[in-house]
């Protein structure tokens, strides 16, 4: 296959595929710029990530899936971009990311709790005034000027991505609820979900600057608590303070 080059967060990363729809699912990333990273995938490689995502499976108590080579392609590069990019300061984070008037806001919480669905509310809500950064595997750069959201392909079963960076105006762990309720949280009480939502390397070294990046994000943003239903209010009333639109 043709090897293509694109860049991710910065990161300007040359591909040698298996397969060519791999260079379409990353069209949208794609450029002529010089790469600084190189990603050759084998046969080996994707067994090996089919062992990942076995082992993720029995820690989250779901069923074991049989993924297809050109899906554990895609996973594996996506793997070899996080951990290539925590050396710069960036950092994977599981979570649904949207942005309004150019500020992007970050829902996290376990699979299946409704994340895709509160964003979707918000592109209901907001119309033309949002715009989809990442429905799942979204890049967050840590910076001393603050935290940028960037958008990835790896965008989960919806497709919702765009190739932008917004500047982070925070992070809110979602919870189902009957009300719509939302109040600020420490980072104490959000460190062992994001650790559970960020992307950790295999490799100790790696793992460690993970860990670190994953305490110095919960310093460098607003962190949030939000209980809501499925209602367009729900929407309205987390802009409102995440934003602090008063």
């Amino acid at each position: 296959m043709q090897v293509f080059t694109m860049e991710i967060a910065g990161l300007v990363v040359s591909v040698q595929p298996l397969f060519q729809s791999t260079r379409e699912y990353c069209r949208a990333y794609l450029t002529e710029k010089a790469p600084e990273f190189f990603v050759e995938v084998t046969a080996e490689e994707l067994a090996f990530q089919q062992q990942l995502l076995d082992v993720e499976a029995m820690e989250e108590g779901l069923k074991r899936r049989e993924f297809t080579d050109p899906f554990l392609e895609r996973a594996t590069i996506q793997r070899r971009v996080a951990d290539q990019l925590l050396n710069k300061n960036t950092l994977l984070l599981h979570g649904s990311t949207i942005a309004v008037d150019g500020k992007a806001y970050l829902f996290t919480a376990p699979c299946g709790t409704g994340k895709s669905t509160h964003t979707r509310l918000w592109r209901e809500v907001f119309g033309d005034r949002a715009v989809m950064v990442n429905d799942d595997k979204p890049f967050l750069q840590i910076t001393s000027k603050g935290v940028f959201a960037y958008g990835s392909p790896w965008s989960g079963k919806h497709g919702l991505a765009s190739n932008v960076c917004f500047p982070l105006q925070g992070i809110c762990s979602l919870h189902r609820g009957v009300e719509n309720e939302i109040h600020p949280a420490m980072p104490e009480q959000l460190l062992t979900l994001l650790r559970h939502q960020a992307h950790v390397p295999e490799e100790a070294s790696l793992r460690q600057k993970a860990e670190a990046l994953v305490e110095k994000l919960a310093q460098s943003v607003p962190l949030w608590e939000l209980f809501c239903n499925k209602e367009p209010d729900a929407a309205l009333l987390s802009h409102h303070a995440m934003s602090g639109d008063q």
